[in-house]
C-alpha cells in the first residue's frame, strides 16, 4: 500500500523549515580557540564576537570590474612596469601604451642601488622601462614588442569602455606610444 502525502503537510513542513533556517540566521558569532581554529556558529562562546554575514564592505573588490579575458590574462600573465628616476617622457609613453589598451598594471620604481642590482640580477638588465609579462622580460620601451608579447598573454588590443584611467594616461593622452618601436632606451639611475 502506497501512502500518500498531503499537500497541506508539505506546505506546513516547508513553511516550519524556512522559519528554523531564518531564525538561526538571525545571529552570527566568530572566535578563535586556543589551537588558534577559527570557528563561525550561531552559538556565541565566551570571547566570541558578533558578525553580520549578511553585510559587505561596499568596497568594490579590485579588478572585478575588468572584463573575464582580461581577469584570466592577469591571473596567468601578470604585468609589472620597472621604471626608474631619468626615464622621463619614455616611462610616460609606457604607461600610455599600457593605459590605452586597459592592461591592469604595477608599477615598481627602481631608485636604490640595491633595487637596481636586484632587478639586474633577477632581469638581466637595468635598463628602463622594462615590462615583465608573466615570466618574459621586455627591455626598452619596443611597441611592436610589447603589444605582441600582451596579445600573445590574452590581455585586449583597446581598453573595455570602463577602462580606468590614470592621471597620467589623461595628461599624455595627445601622445601615442606606439610612434616608435626603437624608442632611446635608458639605464636606470645608480
Amino acid at each position: 500500500m502506497k501512502r500518500v502525502i498531503s499537500p497541506s503537510k508539505v506546505l506546513v513542513f516547508l513553511l516550519l523549515t524556512f522559519h528554523a533556517l531564518t531564525v538561526h540566521a538571525s545571529d552570527m558569532y566568530r572566535w578563535v580557540d586556543s589551537k588558534g581554529i577559527v570557528h563561525y556558529s550561531d552559538i556565541p562562546a565566551a570571547n566570541a564576537e558578533k558578525i553580520n554575514p549578511g553585510k559587505f564592505s561596499g568596497q568594490p573588490i579590485p579588478g572585478e570590474d575588468l572584463p573575464y579575458a582580461t581577469r584570466i590574462a592577469r591571473q596567468n600573465f601578470p604585468v609589472t612596469l620597472y621604471v626608474g628616476a631619468g626615464c622621463g617622457d619614455t616611462c610616460d609613453k609606457a604607461r600610455n601604451l599600457l593605459n590605452k589598451r586597459g592592461i591592469p598594471y604595477a608599477e615598481k620604481t627602481l631608485s636604490t642601488k640595491d633595487q637596481i642590482d636586484a632587478f639586474k640580477k633577477q632581469s638581466g638588465s637595468d635598463i628602463v622601462p622594462t615590462l615583465e609579462v608573466g615570466k618574459s622580460y621586455l627591455k626598452g620601451l619596443q611597441s611592436e614588442q610589447w603589444n605582441g608579447e600582451l596579445d600573445i598573454a590574452g590581455y585586449p588590443k583597446i581598453a573595455p569602455y570602463r577602462a580606468p584611467v590614470t592621471e597620467s594616461a589623461a595628461e599624455n593622452s595627445s601622445e601615442t606610444a606606439t610612434e616608435n618601436p626603437d624608442v632611446r632606451e635608458s639605464p636606470a639611475t645608480q
